[in-house]
């Protein structure tokens, strides 16, 4: 679907429920590029609707879902980016106050247990819902990091259950496609066990670093000769710790079965320091650094 002007948009009102990083970008992308109308969006922080509204990223803000969903048409959109725990009263509550076949969608980074939410709001998968999660981010979090750019020549995932209508589901993969984004599809199971290993133990990596090194008494100095790599490293550390929490605890199965594996990996690598192993440690990083020249290879962007 190309992207259309502004006097005949694909998404007579874009509602965004939960404006942080991901839904002030998806809000600001789809006006910049004519694909909604109007945005109304509800957050709990009045500033951060102000904010928002002064910025041009939304048009009208709401502290109340049901004045937030009143008026809504069938060629509306939903999209729902609250922290993936507090998913389950939204969902009733939209479940409550939603009058018409408006397309559903949500940007959590875990997936089973907001189908489960959402089975539970509606005593059964509605056919206007559609599981989704970008896979674009930032350390930066808030609508203040709003960025129109976010989802340009990144994955969008889809995890269509069956029970969605194909025009619901094609409405919310044409959005994402519209934002210059690649959409593919998975099952919600096989989302959250791939993205346990490529991002939520990364994070989790990440936090434990940095606070590994926030406990030690030569803090300071450990922290002043820090070089680039633990830049990089620990950049995803500076990310939302209320939304992180809530994604491990909601996918503790699959990350808690990554976390193992790692350790197994760790004590591989220790059991050859022990040793003085220099060619089983040469081994391990031979075969990290082929894995990783083969997925830059493979991949259209860069880590």
């Amino acid at each position: 679907m190309a992207a259309n002007t502004a006097t005949n948009p694909p998404v007579r009102r874009l509602i965004v429920i939960g404006l942080g990083l991901i839904g002030g970008s998806v809000a600001l992308a789809a006006k910049k590029r004519g694909l909604v109308g109007e945005v109304f969006a509800l957050n709990r922080s009045a500033d951060s609707l102000q904010f928002a509204k002064d910025a041009g990223i939304i048009d009208q803000g709401f502290q109340s879902i049901e004045e937030l969903l009143s008026g809504t048409k069938e060629n509306d959109l939903i999209l729902l980016g609250v922290p993936v725990l507090a998913m389950g009263p939204i969902l009733k509550q939209v479940q409550q106050y939603l009058e018409t076949d408006a397309t559903i969608t949500d940007v959590g980074s875990t997936k089973s247990n907001i189908v489960e939410l959402a089975r539970d709001a509606w005593s059964g998968l509605p056919s206007n819902f559609v599981p989704g999660h970008p896979i674009a981010g930032s350390e930066n979090f808030g609508v203040q990091a709003a960025r129109a750019d976010l989802f340009e020549q990144h994955r969008v995932i889809l995890t269509p259950t069956g029970h969605e209508s194909h025009r619901h589901l094609q409405r919310v993969r044409d959005l994402w496609t519209d934002l210059g984004a690649e959409v593919d599809e998975m099952s919600p199971e096989h989302h959250d066990k791939i993205l346990a290993a490529t991002s939520h133990l990364p994070h989790i990596l990440a936090f434990t670093l940095v606070d590994q090194l926030a406990s030690m008494e030569e803090q300071t100095e450990v922290l002043r000769y820090a070089a680039g790599g633990f830049r990089d490293f620990s950049r995803i550390a500076g990310s939302d710790p209320v939304m992180w929490r809530d994604i491990l605890i909601a996918n503790r199965e699959s990350i808690t079965a990554r976390i193992e594996e790692f350790e197994s990996h760790l004590e591989n690598l220790k059991s050859a320091l022990k040793n003085s192993s220099p060619e089983q440690i040469q081994e391990i990083f031979e075969r990290a650094q082929k894995t990783r020249k083969g997925f830059l290879h493979k991949s259209d962007e860069k880590l």
